[in-house]
């Protein structure tokens, strides 16, 4: 039988019965297609509320982390901060019986004790059900899926989760404190009783605000018609977290108490790990003058006295006089 004269090429029963054959991608762009998806999307985010703390690492196709947590750190040993402190067990203690409570955003010098405060929590309230996933700023992206995690547990389930941001602050151009906005306060599911957010910051309002804020801003000092509404926005992201906590540098004698605290602790631990004794020169209820002396030159050359300080003093006072008895020195 002779082929039609309209046609210009024979009939292919194959390209009949696959149609897209003619339109397949090239192996390499699958790949690159299969790549870029991987990379865009978030894996199933799983939560085990046996497992006291996480923390999402990976950026936005990342997993959260389950962390081996060392809680040695107990609210008692936190001094200096007792007002913060009583405020935030407070709101910590109603979020766990599962009345309302408020985000949290704590404020204020550097080592004042915010961090430790996080940790102190979880070891004093971890068998009542709190949990704590730690997550940093530039994955905030995530939060929102943490959040939907935290929602599909069993509904019998009697943990609490605080979502803790440690040194949270943003510059002018970042745009992903909008996501953490809308977790603490704006979505239509904002409010739900499982999660918190704490976070820490050395920035009271966590976007920068500028010189020309505090001046008349309509004299030529800004290309913005509603300059004023600028303004708002930098204060807005602080203002969505119902309790702020500001911490203040602390004085001589705190920081002083703090220093003798910590070598206390470090004495009591040598004590209980070995048979001999080990004095570490604490004699009375004041620190030794050679001590104090050192605890203060060791504030002076780091800028100022903090808890962090403190810590950090009793750490070198103590392994330096445990080396001396070690070399014979003592």
């Amino acid at each position: 039988m002779s082929q039609p004269a309209n046609s210009s090429k024979p009939f292919c029963s194959s390209e009949a019965a696959n149609p897209s054959a003619d339109y397949a991608l090239p192996a390499p762009l699958l790949d690159l297609l299969s790549q870029y998806l991987q990379e865009q999307v978030t894996p199933t985010i799983e939560i085990d509320p046996s497992q006291l703390a996480y923390r999402w690492v990976g950026g936005r196709t990342g997993h959260l982390k389950p962390l081996a947590v060392n809680l040695f750190l107990s609210l008692d040993d936190l001094h200096g901060i007792d007002t913060q402190k009583s405020k935030l067990v407070q709101n910590t203690r109603q979020f766990l019986k599962g009345y309302p409570a408020n985000h949290v955003l704590m404020t204020g010098t550097r080592g004042a004790g915010k961090s430790s405060l996080i940790r102190a929590l979880l070891q004093a309230y971890h068998s009542e059900g709190l949990r704590i996933i730690e997550i940093a700023r530039d994955d905030l992206q995530v939060l929102d899926k943490i959040r939907a995690a935290i929602n599909k547990l069993p509904t019998d389930c009697s943990c609490r989760y605080v979502v803790y941001c440690d040194d949270l602050a943003f510059d002018g151009q970042d745009e992903s404190y909008r996501a953490l906005k809308s977790v603490l306060d704006g979505s239509l599911d904002s409010e739900q009783d499982k999660l918190l957010v704490y976070a820490t910051s050395n920035r009271r309002r966590l976007l920068p605000q500028m010189m020309k804020d505090n001046i008349d801003i309509y004299n030529g000092q800004t290309d913005e018609v509603n300059p004023y509404e600028a303004i708002d926005e930098t204060v807005s992201l602080s203002d969505r977290f119902g309790l702020s906590l500001t911490f203040h540098p602390m004085d001589q004698q705190t920081y002083l108490h703090i220093v003798q605290h910590y070598l206390d602790l470090e004495q009591q631990r040598i004590s209980a790990s070995i048979d001999t004794d080990i004095d570490l020169d604490l004699t009375g209820e004041n620190l030794p003058d050679n001590i104090r002396a050192d605890a203060l030159r060791w504030a002076s050359e780091r800028g100022g006295r903090s808890g962090r300080v403190a810590y950090q003093f009793s750490r070198y006072w103590s392994g330096k006089t445990q080396l001396e008895i070690a070399d014979g020195k003592r």
